[in-house]
């Protein structure tokens, strides 16, 4: 995993200089629970027409990959201007990291190249950031000239409807409080700390608890999709038994969106209650035929048309034109574990 420090809680504090007004002042101008998702969250909201076309192809790359996802307190002193010398000075501390011996891929010596940009789309609100772009690229020593360079690790930092909280951040301080990564962890751990160094910041994966799983699979049943859709799959690891056990529990995506539609009181807004709700009548339904209690064991895994997510923080999207109505979710749970 990452080093040490990027597990550390003091650490997110340490950073900001006035994290004690961050947290007391309301994230979201909403009553949080102790989850970090609202009691009331919007339902995703399907990116508008005219944008379309355009920000999927430019983000398409992104779909149908696995990210880990971390949390990052705010960077100090970074500025978009400055890419070009970020890439320059991160692809010379990869190199002096892999001189210490942690080479990635033992006995091919490997040149990495690095690149930063910008993903300008990825933004709920003009006041959000730029979603930041870091590529590490490798192509082998021996023919430079003509070898390919292939794609061997990349991270992205963004925030989506992240404002209230970028608002309170003093000055100099860029939040980009989502990170994810998809690549060897040794590389994640080589670019984590150099982040770390340069711009006085901390990384901490992120894990969704069960409970923002089950908002997860009640949001995404409700999205409207135009392909067939896959069925809604909730996965549970069953808790003390000598061997590891995990129940898969698939609902046909019309029973799921009908079950949804029926729990569902106020249109364009979901409550804990109707979630709660929701994930109670599958748990009945599956007791019924399994004479078993669901509730007993832990949601851990999530798949729907929209995305799939795990509990230990992995996850993978699959339609461009929900991308930023998840992110604005992450968003608000990288929050909520810096604050």
């Amino acid at each position: 995993g990452l080093p040490s420090a990027m597990e550390s809680v003091e650490g997110a504090v340490r950073t900001l200089p006035s994290s004690g007004r961050l947290s007391r002042g309301l994230l979201f101008g909403r009553t949080h629970g102790r989850i970090g998702l609202s009691s009331r969250s919007r339902l995703l909201q399907p990116a508008p027409l005219s944008q379309k076309n355009a920000d999927h192809q430019r983000t398409a790359f992104l779909l149908r990959k696995q990210w880990t996802l971390y949390s990052v307190t705010p960077l100090y002193r970074f500025s978009n201007a400055h890419l070009k010398d970020y890439a320059r000075l991160l692809s010379a501390f990869v190199a002096a990291e892999k001189q210490k011996g942690l080479a990635v891929e033992v006995g091919v010596e490997l040149d990495i190249k690095v690149a930063f940009s910008n993903l300008p789309d990825l933004r709920g609100s003009d006041q959000d950031q730029a979603a930041v772009l870091v590529q590490l690229s490798s192509r082998s020593m021996a023919s430079k000239k003509n070898s390919e360079e292939k794609l061997v690790w990349s991270g992205w930092f963004c925030s989506v409807s992240g404002e209230d909280f970028s608002e309170n951040v003093p000055e100099g301080f860029t939040c980009l409080p989502l990170f994810l990564t998809n690549g060897a962890e040794s590389y994640t751990a080589i670019v984590g700390s150099w982040f770390q160094k340069t711009f006085d910041c901390y990384f901490r994966r992120l894990a969704i608890s069960p409970l923002n799983l089950s908002w997860m699979a009640a949001m995404w049943t409700g999205c409207k999709v135009d392909k067939t859709v896959p069925a809604l799959e909730l996965v549970f690891s069953v808790p003390h038994l000598p061997q590891p056990l995990d129940i898969s529990y698939a609902i046909h995506p019309e029973d799921a969106k009908a079950l949804w539609d029926t729990v569902q009181k106020t249109p364009g807004e979901v409550t804990q209650e109707e979630v709660d709700v929701f994930m109670d009548c599958l748990y009945s339904h599956f007791h019924r035929h399994f004479k078993i209690h669901l509730s007993a064991a832990k949601l851990v895994k999530v798949s729907t048309a929209i995305a799939s997510a795990h509990c230990d923080g992995i996850i993978k999207f699959l339609q461009s034109q929900y991308l930023t109505g998840v992110l604005t979710l992450l968003t608000e749970l990288a929050i909520s574990q810096i604050q």
